[in-house]
């Protein structure tokens, strides 16, 4: 263990593009063992071997900027994909809809007939049936 801690010492390590290509590549491995496609093996292996290399890397900056880009665009994406689980899971306990003036996105309780909606962003008021 000692040996493994002494190795990686100055290198870059693990991140979220890292976590984020591995698992790419294991989706990609169960396509290959679906489909068969015997080409996508040199693509998979090539995906490991660039995570490989940016765990080993000892140019962090380099690393930590192609991180930093990866977040950035992961950003929104993540907050969509967390958003439309949480809407999932209350959908037969609220109501979603969007303002008509400002595009925000109002949550309101099922069941209540029409109710009279007011943005908190804009203001706004609108009708809408719960």
């Amino acid at each position: 263990m000692d040996f493994l801690r002494r190795f990686m010492a100055g290198r870059y390590g693990n991140d979220q593009l890292n976590a984020a290509l591995l698992v790419l590549g294991l989706v990609l491995i169960v396509i290959e063992m679906v489909t068969g496609w015997g080409w996508m093996g040199m693509f998979i292996l090539a995906l490991l071997i660039l995570c490989y290399f940016r765990m080993f890397s000892r140019n962090i900056q380099a690393r930590y900027a192609e991180n930093q880009k990866f977040l950035r665009w992961w950003g929104p994406v993540s907050t969509r994909l967390h958003n439309a689980r949480m809407r999932f899971a209350d959908r037969k306990t609220h109501r979603y809809f969007k303002c008509p003036n400002c595009k925000q996105r109002l949550r309101v309780p099922r069941g209540r007939g029409k109710i009279n909606i007011t943005c908190p962003h804009c203001h706004t008021q609108f009708v809408r049936k719960s």
